[in-house]
């Protein structure tokens, strides 16, 4: 197996000699490059995993302009790179900006070959641990294809999820609008034995009264004016699968007769029928509003609210989850940059503090919408809180001295949210150093969610990281 590649990016001779000498008597395959035309060149015909760049870079050796432009061009080109910056020992402005537009780890001069022996290594194990998690996405898809959490109420909802879909038990998913409903509905299906079959979903309340029971039960032909052929309806196209009922609280009383017919007997007649046809289908309901209410003043019939709650879950609202909040605007910040071909690096402290303070009313839906906004209305490569469309209100603070516990974990979680999981800039956003942060990422039991991807249940409630 070929060594792998060490792109050293520095302009002083002297010091260019002595790391490429270093690096060559280990098991590293060393490129050298003295400026941005000749680091580019390298990156595309030797295609490093880790590059030690120095900040001062000619024609402007004395400011960090060049090093910056760069650092930032070889990232658009290899995302995956690790880039480790060599700065002065009274730059540590330009080193944390640097772990903020992307770099992996920065180390000042004069270089102590050691220590940055120790920073190269977990450098180039970090490359290879996402490279084959990289691997592994790619020969498995995931059942929870959407879902991205951290909060503790959530990944106990994932661990229902498991158990409810091994079964064929009829459940209600009960959570305000854009709160994730179907997803979870599909995240059912998809671990069931039944993932194989059909999902069809239906909005009950996108549908007219007097067309929802043709909907679900389908018709015959002739049945009704403009039935001009025999249809199947939502059930019976869901033979074999799931049927996903969404809105269920705005189905008129009428078909709720029907459809609790359906439940309990497992047939149905087709409108304008006089066969009963058996449909083999499992159900999943969801609603954002109060069944139980519902019930007492007679809009909804209790026997088929006790039919449809067997089992019950309650998703919580965007903002009761914490720091959920972070991680997906993270994700969909870069989903939408990538589609959008924006070079968008993170979003700025208004960013950071305005989503983490905000309500949102329409839950993750909202939250899409205006990180999508933002992506499309950022200048450049920070998404403020005006490109948002939210109201600023100062800096998202983080410092572990005024908090305890709880709050401990949770500036934790946001930290490495806001620092894309890089574990420097998180250690220096709370004010500790990397070995404590370390140790408190051990002691509560944190993943590092910085980076969030789409996961399994069974990685969702892993506890190691």
């Amino acid at each position: 197996m070929d060594n792998p590649t060490l792109l050293i990016v520095e302009d002083d001779l002297g010091l260019q000699k002595q790391l490429k000498w270093h690096f060559s008597e280990g098991e590293y395959n060393v490129v050298l490059a003295n400026d941005f035309d000749s680091a580019i060149e390298a990156l595309r015909l030797h295609e490093p995993s880790v590059v030690i760049q120095d900040l001062g870079l000619p024609p402007h050796e004395d400011d960090v302009t060049e090093g910056f432009r760069t650092m930032q061009e070889i990232l658009k080109l290899s995302r995956n790179t690790k880039v480790i910056v060599v700065t002065g020992t009274n730059e540590t402005e330009h080193a944390l900006r640097a772990v903020s537009m992307g770099a992996y780890d920065f180390y000042p001069k004069p270089v102590d070959t050691q220590v940055l022996d120790l920073i190269v290594d977990r450098a180039f194990q970090m490359y290879e641990l996402e490279y084959q998690n990289r691997q592994l996405q790619q020969q498995a898809t995931s059942p929870l294809t959407g879902l991205i959490t951290s909060h503790p109420a959530m990944l106990n909802i994932c661990n229902k999820l498991e158990k409810i879909a091994a079964t064929d038990v009829t459940c209600s998913l009960y959570g305000e609008s854009g709160t994730g409903k179907e997803v979870l509905a599909r995240a059912i299906h998809a671990l069931s034995a039944r993932k194989d079959g059909p999902f069809v979903a239906i909005n009950c309340a996108a549908i007219p009264e007097s067309l929802i029971e043709s909907e679900l039960f389908g018709h015959e032909k002739g049945s009704f004016t403009g039935a001009a052929k025999q249809t199947i309806g939502k059930i019976e196209s869901a033979k074999g699968g799931t049927l996903f009922l969404d809105e269920l609280g705005d189905m008129p009383l009428p078909a709720q007769a029907k459809l609790l017919r359906f439940i309990q007997e497992r047939v149905i007649e087709r409108v304008g029928g006089r066969v009963e046809i058996p449909v083999d289908v499992r159900i999943v309901c969801a609603t954002n509003k109060n069944l139980q209410l519902m019930v007492s003043e007679g809009t909804f019939r209790e026997d088929l609210y006790f039919r449809v709650s067997e089992i019950v879950i309650n998703i919580p609202r965007l903002a009761d989850r914490g720091e959920d909040k972070l991680l997906l605007a993270r994700y969909f910040l870069n989903q939408f940059a990538k589609e959008y071909s924006r070079d968008i690096v993170n979003f700025d402290e208004t960013a950071l503090a305005a989503i983490d303070a905000y309500q949102w009313p329409g839950n993750v839906r909202e939250l899409i919408s205006k990180v999508k906004n933002g992506v499309v209305m950022a200048d450049g490569k920070f998404v403020t809180a005006i490109d948002l469309g939210l109201e600023e209100v100062g800096e998202l603070a983080l410092n572990l001295k005024h908090v305890r516990e709880g709050a401990e974990r949770s500036a934790i979680i946001k930290a490495l949210a806001i620092s894309g999981g890089k574990i420097t800039a998180a250690a220096k956003l709370l004010g500790v150093t990397r070995p404590t942060l370390y140790d408190l990422l051990k002691r509560y039991g944190i993943r590092n969610e910085g980076k969030p991807e789409l996961t399994s249940i069974e990685k969702l409630v892993a506890n190691s990281d």
